[in-house]
């Protein structure tokens, strides 16, 4: 997993303004949608589901797709990919059981 790298506000700082104006930075990154959820995954070819393994998720995370490819947009639009499973870090997505290897999403974890 790579992270997209936008910019933490630190739980402390030597110095109290430099501290403020970091947060205040982070907390106007967050505005804009720069949270840190997004990732890459593609589905494993050849079988019925694949395991997607990410510390942010949790037994009640929402997590979203975009497909990056067409055979990834034609998965969505078959309507035979759903996440059948959520634990701590780790969801199973039961999807079509195919030799494509480019299904490729980009997704998003929230909660």
């Amino acid at each position: 997993m790579t992270h997209t790298g936008y910019r933490l506000a630190p739980v402390t700082w030597h110095d109290p303004v430099e501290h403020a104006r970091l947060i205040a930075e982070t907390a106007n990154s967050l505005r804009d949608g720069k949270v840190n959820s997004i990732e890459s995954f593609t589905l494993t070819a050849s079988v019925a589901s694949s395991t997607l393994t990410d510390a942010r998720i949790g037994p009640d995370s929402f997590i979203g797709f975009m497909p990056r490819t067409a055979n990834a947009a034609a998965e969505i639009g078959n309507g035979t990919m759903f996440v059948s499973a959520r634990g701590q870090g780790t969801a199973t997505i039961t999807h079509a059981n195919n030799a494509q290897t480019d299904r490729t999403f980009t997704y998003v974890v929230l909660g």
